[in-house]
């Protein structure tokens, strides 16, 4: 990082510098450190988030996920007293597992602000490396999608068993085709419930009048891989697109990413969403359960844990090939790593087009 152009972080509309600190291995057993200089957002504006006063000073509350306590407090205690004793603060941290607001308080409200701010960065730091625990998504798993899946499935193996690296195990359980739209680390219920209020502010601010209220026919045909060279592909996929000829699902898709990512409870990933449903994944050949990971922070997988396959054959033979279409009638919040009764992913919230 240069000194004069440091990295800049958005928080609550506002923006902050990021100072450089020295990385560490990360060690499960040890939490994170925060370091901060003494002057640091000393001088922020007190506007950026509510600081009441009281009879013996200033007080600050903020909504913290029980999960994310240990960082605050840091390895034996030590992140939350130098944050106490740099910013003459006072926090108090509700008991591991419970949910609860901390709260900051001190004599100056500049004291409380600013640990307000260090705390706010760090968890904005801290999220970034959690890996994601839901998923806006479109189903593809309907009878027709599903069957003609399994064909391909056939006939990939039946033609293409004997190309590098090409199993039964790349693909992908036809009861959870999905299209993602983006991932979200949502750690606690108040969490998952502002996601779901967010979706159904979406739908009555733009998803209705583009659907006039209508589902979605789409057309699922044709694959493409993922990364350059087809001879060592991870990823095959297969493409998406809107019977009618039009880009309203893609406007669809790009909007509420957007509305998420300015929310804060979405990362921005690409200035686009890439839409897509992945019919083969290496990640499918150690853990069948696996979800695809779009965000190279969140829940990374090195390279040495992929084995890649030969998928130029498969490129060749399968152009074309028609998984058949789809009526996309909602968007949901999709659970990882989860079931329900259809096979497909748990869903914690959902728009409804009609």
């Amino acid at each position: 990082m240069e000194v004069l152009r440091p990295t800049l972080i958005k928080i609550g509309g506002r923006i902050y510098r990021k100072n450089l600190i020295r990385e560490q291995a990360y060690h499960p057993e040890e939490e994170e450190d925060f370091c901060a200089g003494p002057g640091d957002c000393a001088d922020e504006p007190c506007d950026a988030f509510a600081v009441e006063e009281t009879e013996k000073g200033f007080q600050c509350r903020v909504e913290v996920p029980s999960p994310l306590y240990k960082y605050i407090i840091g390895k034996k205690g030590e992140t939350k007293k130098r944050l106490e004793m740099e910013t003459r603060t006072s926090i108090s941290i509700p008991r591991p597992g419970v949910e609860g607001e901390i709260v900051i308080t001190g004599e100056q409200r500049g004291g409380v602000v600013s640990a307000r701010t260090r705390i706010d960065v760090l968890l904005e730091s801290v999220r970034k490396k959690q890996p994601f625990t839901h998923f806006l998504s479109f189903a593809l798993n309907q009878p027709v999608v599903q069957e003609r899946f399994l064909q391909f499935k056939e006939q990939v193996l039946e033609k293409c068993s004997k190309d590098p690296g090409v199993s039964s195990s790349l693909f992908q359980n036809p009861a959870k085709l999905h299209l993602t739209l983006g991932t979200l680390v949502l750690l606690s219920e108040q969490e998952i419930r502002r996601a779901c209020e967010l979706l159904q502010r979406c739908k009555e601010d733009f998803v209705d009048q583009i659907t006039g209220g209508s589902p979605l026919t789409v057309e699922v045909a044709g694959v493409e891989y993922m990364n350059d060279d087809p001879a060592m592909t991870d990823v095959l996929y297969a493409k998406v697109h809107m019977k009618d000829g039009s880009d309203r699902l893609q406007v669809i898709a790009d909007r509420l990413v957007e509305r998420f990512v300015a929310s804060g409870l979405m990362l921005k990933e690409w200035d686009r969403v890439k839409l897509h449903a992945t019919v083969m994944n290496t990640l499918f050949r150690r853990d069948p359960s696996a979800e695809e990971r779009s965000s190279s922070a969140a829940g990374r997988s090195s390279c040495k844990e992929r084995e890649s396959f030969n998928g130029r054959n498969i490129l060749k033979l399968f152009e074309n090939f028609s998984f058949g279409e789809v009526q996309l009638d909602s968007v949901r919040l999709s659970q990882r790593f989860s079931s329900d009764a259809s096979g497909y992913y748990a869903t914690s919230g959902q728009l409804m087009f009609s």
